[in-house]
């Protein structure tokens, strides 16, 4: 069996060595030729196939959207993945109507730069079987939906989510019917949505399925995303508890998740995935530098502020209490220790 070939088409010289490095990982082992400018691509598209174009859409002259119009022009069968840093939603839908393969966001975590490499050993492997199957979280499996109502396929998609199993109909890229052990219709199409994350298969369509959803693919979106929305409302609410010192304090935009931690107890907080595990570390780090300020003769820390490639975390103490605040990382040093300054005056008022 040949080696996959992928052209990867972006104008940082650097982020295309980052990204040639992590594809030739990949178990399928691709060939890489790399591009920075829409028009060296477009030459070497020209000149011999290649299984995968990965482009960015953001580019200096020739932009990514001003490609793929191109490619599809020339080249109606290449298959096409996206990868940028504008994750919103009109990038994603005009990329989809050009005729993508998929869209990505470029992976800022480890998290994210594993689903990124098994989203393009998934499109590799289209070229040797049926099918398209790989790993998704709750993003990707919208992008799958809207690109097969975009490009309006007959197909079954199969999520799996631990020992949970759901299937979605779709018929000339209507969406007809879903289901899961416990729910069908759209009461199944909203819950394997609410999924976080899991294993996707496309399969073969099913033309003596009975419809049995008439809402639109973006109406099911729409709703769904107004439900999930709802949910996550009510459980941050429940994860604040009863009014506490949190809800004084100002979280920006910069800001991750905060975290309050009272002597014993379980912390409080908004939006922090793993609260136990912060609280922990957080508690660990402040013994430390308070025996290492006693020993020195510094007292106790006004505040802790830890530096990092994913985040920036930030620690203060109100007696027996801990204050944590995660900023995102492009947010300066000097930006981190000035807002949580303010936070924690706000917390201790």
């Amino acid at each position: 069996m040949s080696r996959p070939k992928v052209l990867i088409l972006d104008d940082d010289q650097d982020y295309l060595e980052v990204c040639r490095q992590m594809l030739e990982g990949l178990e399928s082992k691709p060939e890489i030729q790399i591009a920075d400018s829409g028009t060296q691509a477009l030459s070497l598209l020209e000149s011999e196939p290649f299984s995968l174009l990965l482009t960015d859409l953001r580019m200096p002259k020739m932009d990514g959207f001003q490609v793929l119009a191109l490619v599809r022009k020339r080249l109606p069968h290449q298959r096409i993945a996206v990868m940028s840093a504008l994750g919103d939603d009109q990038s994603r839908t005009r990329a989809y109507e050009v005729g993508i393969d998929l869209f990505l966001e470029k992976p800022k975590s480890s998290q994210e730069r594993q689903f990124f490499l098994e989203c393009i050993e998934s499109l590799l492997e289209r070229e040797h079987r049926p099918g398209f199957r790989g790993m998704l979280e709750h993003k990707g499996l919208v992008d799958i939906i809207q690109l097969e109502s975009l490009t309006q396929s007959s197909a079954v998609v199969k999520i799996a989510s631990g020992r949970s199993i759901g299937y979605i109909w779709f018929r000339d890229g209507n969406i007809i019917d879903a289901a899961t052990a416990t729910k069908k219709a759209e009461e199944a199409f909203k819950e394997i949505l609410s999924w976080k994350v899991g294993s996707f298969d496309l399969l073969p369509p099913d033309p003596t399925r009975e419809r049995t959803i008439a809402t639109s693919t973006q109406g099911l979106l729409l709703d769904t995303a107004q439900a999930l929305d709802e949910a996550r409302s009510d459980d941050a609410s429940a994860n604040e508890g009863p009014p506490d010192r949190l809800r004084g304090v100002d979280r920006g935009r910069e800001v991750e998740f905060l975290l309050h931690q009272e002597q014993t107890g379980d912390p409080v907080h908004w939006a922090c995935e793993d609260p136990q595990g912060v609280s922990a570390w957080a508690r660990r780090m402040m013994q430390e530098y308070t025996a290492l300020g006693k020993a020195l003769g510094l007292g106790l820390p006004e505040q802790m502020i830890a530096g990092g490639t994913q985040r920036h975390l930030a620690v203060a103490p109100g007696g027996p209490d801990l204050l944590v605040a995660s900023f995102t990382p492009a947010t300066g040093l000097r930006e981190v220790r000035a807002q949580f300054s303010r936070m924690q005056q706000q917390w201790a008022s």
